[in-house]
């Protein structure tokens, strides 16, 4: 039986058609990247043209899980080998993000390199290029997400947050939520690994091992990093705020989550409407949620009558994120209809800060995201900045400058990040403009 293409199915046929598949350079083949370089094998109208990526063997490893044939896998060390290997049907492997964001056959450019800092010359390289850009690399987002949207749009391209990641699937039903004229109480996540603020990597190789991943990306799972990094992203692109330091991250169930993340008023534990929030509760993750009251008690009425819940706050929910499975559909996206699924606002409303996982001592230069110095911390961006919070994102290869014990927020007066990364610079560049923004008004 034939089944009609449908929806983006359909806008995907017509353009492959009509111009050939959507082509993808992709950054990374660590386990998000592997599993898209999977996933492409198997989609319609779309195909990965090219993988850049420093462990060739990683690559090619990847790349033939995928069942690309040794000779359909062709090295090329510039834009032009990228470009050549494409237009005869092969795979370009490269170690060269530049070569990658330059090849002219290239539609648009997946990171997933989860380095803020290569991230960000990534981004940048393909703007440059005149390539659309799919940031999956979070991390990097948080930082300096809205520099990264005015220099896409300056470059007629579109900047875009991923599909399949907690922040673009909660912000799906955010949208359909406003579109409704519901109040959003509160959106966010389950969590999905068990909550450890303290987790070390040494910890966890063993199960590291077992899930086919590192122990730091892991740990940065386990140790509520991902999960602060990923609501702050939400916030940033709603304008939605934590509503404590930290959020609460109550264990509510599902059936629980509009009874529990709630105003006080209503018999919940927030202090106000319009927050980001986790749950550690049963049935939550890998789910996404959005919190709503309506505005009428005739539509209270329908929504306990189709059973949505008691009211007076409602969830919403979508039981499910397949991660890096969906990202290619943000690909897609930004080249066929030129739009992002998500992006950041132009100011900021939340941050995503360090703490100290142990003590720290004057000289330590810390470590990445998910190792044994620090986890993040998700606060208001105007309470980060009034303490002087580093933000997560300018935390790796920082230099610590005066003792810090182990639950303390890392600053900028405890901690010196490194002056010679692009992310730390770009970063600084806004902060000054703020400042100047705030002082003017």
């Amino acid at each position: 039986m034939t089944v009609a293409k449908v929806g983006l199915g359909a806008e995907l046929a017509a353009r492959a058609e009509a111009q050939g598949p959507v082509t993808i350079g992709l950054a990374g083949a660590g386990q998000m990247g592997t599993d898209m370089v999977v996933q492409l094998a198997l989609m319609p109208g779309v195909r990965l043209g090219a993988l850049c990526e420093i462990d060739l063997k990683a690559a090619r490893d990847a790349l033939t899980l995928a069942g690309h044939a040794q000779g359909d896998i062709a090295e090329a060390g510039n834009a032009g080998g990228i470009d050549t290997a494409i237009e005869a049907g092969k795979v370009a492997l490269t170690q060269d993000f530049k070569a990658l964001c330059a090849a002219g056959r290239v539609d648009v450019v997946i990171d997933a390199t989860g380095n803020p800092n290569i991230g960000t010359l990534i981004a940048l390289e393909a703007f440059r290029n005149g390539k659309h850009v799919v940031m999956l690399n979070v991390e990097a987002d948080i930082t300096i997400g809205r520099h990264l949207k005015a220099q896409a749009r300056k470059a007629g391209v579109v900047y875009t947050g991923a599909a399949g990641d907690e922040p673009a699937a909660a912000l799906e039903i955010v949208g359909f939520a406003q579109a409704l004229g519901f109040e959003i109480v509160a959106a966010g996540k389950g969590k999905n690994n068990p909550l450890k603020f303290d987790a070390m990597p040494e910890e966890y190789e063993e199960e590291a091992r077992r899930r086919n991943m590192n122990a730091r990306m892991l740990v940065e799972f386990v140790d509520g990093s991902k999960t602060m990094i990923e609501m702050v992203a939400l916030a940033n692109a709603t304008g939605l705020v934590p509503d404590v330091p930290g959020m609460h991250g109550p264990a509510a169930t599902r059936d629980e989550l509009a009874r529990v993340l709630c105003p006080k008023a209503d018999g919940g534990i927030l202090t106000r409407s319009g927050v980001v929030d986790y749950s550690i509760g049963k049935g939550v993750a890998p789910g996404v949620f959005c919190i709503v009251k309506p505005r009428h008690p005739r539509v209270l009425e329908r929504m306990t009558d189709l059973k949505v819940g008691p009211g007076p706050c409602y969830t919403i929910f979508r039981p499910y994120h397949l991660t890096s499975l969906e990202v290619p559909l943000s690909a897609i996206r930004a080249v066929v209809g030129g739009r992002p699924d998500m992006e950041p606002l132009d100011r900021p409303v939340a941050e995503c800060v360090g703490v100290a996982k142990r003590d720290l001592q004057p000289g330590d230069v810390l470590g990445k995201i998910g190792e044994r110095d620090y986890r993040g911390f998700a606060m208001t961006w105007s309470q980060a900045r009034s303490e002087g919070a580093l933000p997560l994102g300018l935390a790796e290869k920082a230099r610590v400058t005066r003792p810090v014990k182990a639950g303390e927020r890392l600053s900028y007066a405890n901690c010196a990040p490194e002056e010679s990364f692009v992310i730390t610079q770009i970063r600084r560049r806004l902060d000054q403009a703020d400042a100047a923004f705030t002082d003017a008004a």
